[in-house]
């Protein structure tokens, strides 16, 4: 969609920011130290809090420095002096909120330092603006039509400065975001990619760059600056992109070049196991890092998210309980409760605490995914299909989103509809069983069986998570009277069952052995069929067929029937 930048912006002649750029490899972790802390506290200065905080995070799991090399702070520039006393009036203002009153006392202002503040506070002012409006005036799942009415403004500034050079790395960030709200993607790509060149050590540029990746073509065509912030960028964008095998590499190689010690690390290897499924060994993680983070917030929604599938009531409860201690008006605190009272089926309540999840960031993805599913417990199809839908504004990777408006639209019974949005789940997670089941049944319903039967294989070759596919696939062949291709599939079924070694109640069990024991009397194989009609008989819903079809058996035994040597092919 976007090429990036030929070649790396030239650097300002008198950069504001010390260091511009980071070397490519990690052998120089002291160094790496340094510019981390550095840059954490640049980050600050500027109101950057999340940015500050992740290279905090990074620099303090990294060993300590001595004394001989801690560097002193960047020096003062002859604006930066100038500015010094709005500078410092502002950030108080800036950092209690008051936002308007920050830019008023910045105006005017030279330093690079201080431009920034400005137009971030100016920034700030307008999305406060708009979340107080839209939570004022209109309900959680309405369109809302509120704009931060200084996004246009703040556009014709920073273009005329940015087309001037006179934008650092800082500066770029902002003028990138800015493109993004304005839905200005291709520029606001090649903005953001402009600005790793300009300073590499910025987090938040690679992660706005992040966001508006939506596939791995568009990540080739990026001209990125050749750094160690580098492999943070692509173990992020891997996971986000669900290549999953690729993001674990990245992420093992930080640990083995001295990141070991690192929480955000520890979290999104967490986090990629939970997006592959691999529940056991992501509940094992979570639980080691909270022992080493007991505080942490971030990610502990995706840590509720499987404390419920494994129905661990108790665990979640805990959890809810002690993120409520630590922040309760934290979006991810909201996310955990909402989790504990829909696993207690109090559906209500759950989708309550989504909405206030939604108060505190309405850009916050999992809650309107969640809220969705509530909806749909509720049969609130109408409510469900908004909340899916605003999760796909936010990101349109959320294969969670597309998957429950298929549900949603299979619940109404508009199979045209259910298809495209299961495509579109299935392009996401091309390897995840469930979307290709869930596309097998809507081609059913839409008379496609041969399309059907390739989604059911498919399913099974990838690794059946619910042990279904064959029976459907098993299925779809016994209607349209394919006899031996459905009981091969049965026999696969029963095998996989079988050699998987849990103990778990298969409903589609006594059909594989009912259709089997039928099968093998047919092609007047006894003993098979004998040995299929016992197992009927362990099971309620075919224990007298079972019964009956061993009489038969043993009727003709004693009339002489001896077995045939020919299968037959097409037979029911």
């Amino acid at each position: 969609m976007a090429a990036g930048l030929s070649v790396a912006p030239v650097p300002l002649s008198a950069p504001a920011v010390p260091i511009l750029s980071a070397s490519g490899d990690f052998s120089n972790l002291r160094e790496i130290k340094k510019q981390l802390l550095l840059i954490a506290g640049l980050t600050r200065e500027r109101g950057l809090l999340h940015s500050s905080k992740w290279s905090a995070e990074l620099a303090f799991s990294l060993p300590a420095l001595p004394l001989a090399e801690l560097q002193p702070p960047p020096p003062i520039t002859e604006e930066d002096a100038q500015d010094m006393d709005a500078y410092t009036l502002a950030k108080a203002y800036f950092d209690v909120k008051e936002y308007d009153r920050a830019a008023h006392f910045l105006h005017g202002c030279n330093s690079k330092k201080a431009y920034f503040l400005y137009m971030y506070s100016r920034y700030l002012s307008g999305e406060k603006k708009k979340d107080d409006e839209t939570v004022d005036s209109l309900g959680p799942l309405e369109k809302g039509q509120v704009k931060n009415e200084a996004l246009r403004e703040l556009r014709v500034e920073l273009s005329k400065k940015h087309q001037a050079r006179e934008l650092d790395g800082f500066g770029l960030y902002l003028y990138g975001v800015v493109l993004r709200k304005l839905d200005l993607v291709k520029e606001a790509i090649d903005v953001f990619v402009e600005a790793t060149h300009v300073l590499p050590l910025h987090w938040g540029a690679w992660l706005e760059l992040c966001n508006l990746i939506t596939d791995k073509e568009m990540l080739k065509f990026l001209s990125l600056p050749d750094t160690w912030m580098k492999e943070f960028f692509l173990a992020h964008i891997y996971t986000e992109l669900q290549l999953i095998e690729e993001a674990l590499q990245k992420y093992q190689n930080l640990i083995d070049v001295g990141f070991s010690k690192s929480s955000y690390i520890v979290s999104q290897i967490a986090v990629a196991y939970h997006n592959i499924r691999d529940i056991d060994k992501a509940l094992s993680i979570f639980n080691e890092l909270r022992k080493q983070d007991p505080y942490r917030i971030e990610n502990m929604d995706t840590f509720s998210n499987l404390l419920y599938v494994r129905s661990m009531k108790s665990e979640l409860s805990y959890l809810a309980h002690n993120l409520c201690e630590i922040d309760k008006y934290r979006v991810e605190t909201c996310c955990v409760i909402g989790n504990y009272y829909s696993l207690r089926s109090q559906h209500e309540k759950a989708a309550l605490y989504f909405q206030r999840a939604l108060k505190l960031n309405p850009r916050y993805l999992g809650a309107w995914t969640l809220m969705g599913h509530e909806y749909m417990e509720m049969k609130n199809t109408s409510a469900a299909i908004q909340a899916y839908r605003h999760a796909i504004e936010v990101n349109k990777r959320d294969y969670r989103a597309w998957y429950g408006l298929g549900q949603t639209y299979e619940i109404l019974k508009m199979p045209f509809y259910c298809l495209y949005y299961y495509r579109r789940a299935h392009q996401l997670r091309p390897n995840d069983s469930r979307m290709l089941v869930a596309l097998g049944e809507c081609y059913e319903k839409l008379n496609q069986l041969v399309e059907a039967k390739k989604c059911y294989w498919r399913a099974y070759a990838v690794g059946d998570v619910e042990k279904m596919a064959l029976v459907k696939l098993a299925k779809l062949h016994e209607q349209l009277t394919e006899s031996e291709q459905a009981a091969q599939c049965y026999i696969k079924y029963i095998q996989d069952i079988y050699s998987c070694g849990e103990i778990v109640e298969h409903l589609e069990e006594s059909t594989a052995f009912r259709y089997l024991a039928q099968y093998y009397f047919k092609c007047k194989l006894w003993d098979e069929a004998s040995t299929c009609a016992q197992k009927c008989c362990a099971f309620n819903d075919t224990r007298e067929e079972g019964k009956a079809l061993l009489r038969q058996i043993l009727q003709l035994r004693n009339q002489g029937e001896t077995p045939s040597t020919e299968m037959p092919v097409r037979e029911i």
